[in-house]
């Protein structure tokens, strides 16, 4: 194995950069956050003196030191700046959405193939407490067959006068490229790819300049899955339904690691990523019924990942063909609500 250490650039140093990306980043020796992009703020340094500054992407990319990039960025800037890294050189992990089409998806990835570089989006929540709870209660059956699925993602955020851009009518903005590329890809992880893909899209705040409402319907031959989101829901603590042919499984509460790291906890400090009780799920079936502890919950097995496709040809763990099955639907749902068909994946 390679004693290699990537050198790491950010472009933005938002809440995705400062609390999910550089916590992780810093505390595994096989990676150094050299240079954070911030145009005028210092906000990189407060958590880490050592971190440099550029302030302009160009100046990240002419850097020939770095050798990953994170672009965590409103999301219309996500494609020209994965495009612009690709072609400098660097390896490059696209926080959501990976793009605004399927088509830029494949631009994308047909460049990093002809350069020999890795790609790949920031899928954490395939590491979430709750996903991977779901995952091992479907791989030992304790469900039976899956007949319905049923993901939740809703916050109760009532429109205020704001100058941020998620609340402002943007390309590619909304609650279906904000949320939905994590309730889809866990769908179709556990799922494959749908036959068919229905969606409503639409406003349901006073005042909302975004689509703050989804209803994502992947329909198989033999289930039905489907996920959804909103903005309006005062009482948010629901997030799966699963019913199968031997039982069903009902679960709330969100994973425990962004509040975790929202209060400057690095990923060190163990035990991480374990729910409180009160979010464990309860599992109803013939065999056992009662409440079901959850698995626990850590993002740096991406990070790992990430490093293991680079330096030692590892299969990576959030796959191409991976993202762009989750950006078809993207189009999809986009394409259904406007036309109010069922389209054919």
């Amino acid at each position: 194995m390679s004693s290699k250490i990537l050198n790491v650039g950010l472009i933005g140093f938002g809440l995705s950069g400062r609390y999910f990306h550089s916590p992780f980043l810093t505390t595994n020796p096989n990676f150094k956050l050299k240079t954070v992009v911030e145009r005028s703020k210092n906000e990189a340094q407060e958590f880490d003196p050592n971190i440099e500054n550029a302030r302009s992407v160009d100046e990240l990319l002419s850097d020939p030191e770095i050798d990953l990039v994170f672009i965590c960025t409103p999301n219309d800037t996500h494609f020209p700046y994965a495009m612009d890294a690709l072609e400098n050189g660097k390896h490059v992990v696209i926080e959501k959405p990976f793009s605004a089409t399927t088509e830029e998806a494949k631009q994308l990835i047909a460049v990093a193939k002809e350069k020999g570089l890795i790609l790949t989006a920031y899928q954490n929540r395939r590491w979430d407490s709750d996903f991977l709870t779901i995952k091992k209660l479907i791989e030992e059956d304790k469900l039976g067959d899956i007949v319905e699925y049923e993901c939740r993602y809703d916050r109760f955020r009532p429109v205020v006068p704001t100058e941020s851009w998620k609340e402002k009518s943007v390309p590619v903005g909304g609650n279906l490229y904000n949320l939905g590329p994590h309730l889809i890809d866990q769908a179709l992880v556990l799922f494959g790819e749908p036959e068919t893909v229905t969606a409503e899209i639409r406003s349901v705040r006073p005042n909302s300049e975004i689509d703050d409402y989804f209803d994502v319907r992947l329909g198989y031959a033999d289930k039905l899955v489907i996920v959804k989101s909103s903005l309006m829901v005062y009482e948010n603590f629901l997030r799966y339904n699963l019913h199968g042919t031997k039982g069903s499984f009902i679960k709330g509460g969100l994973d425990p690691q962004e509040e975790t790291l929202r209060q400057n906890i690095l990923p060190t400090q163990k035990p991480w990523g374990h729910e409180p009780e009160n979010r464990w799920g309860t599992l109803y079936s013939e065999a056992f019924s009662g409440v079901v502890e959850s698995e626990a919950g850590d993002y740096a097995p991406f990070y790992q990942n990430v490093y293991d496709a680079i330096v030692n040809g590892a299969e990576l763990a959030v796959k191409p063909e991976e993202i762009l099955r989750t950006c078809r639907v993207i189009d999809l749902a986009k394409e259904s609500s406007e036309s109010k068909a069922v389209l054919k994946f």
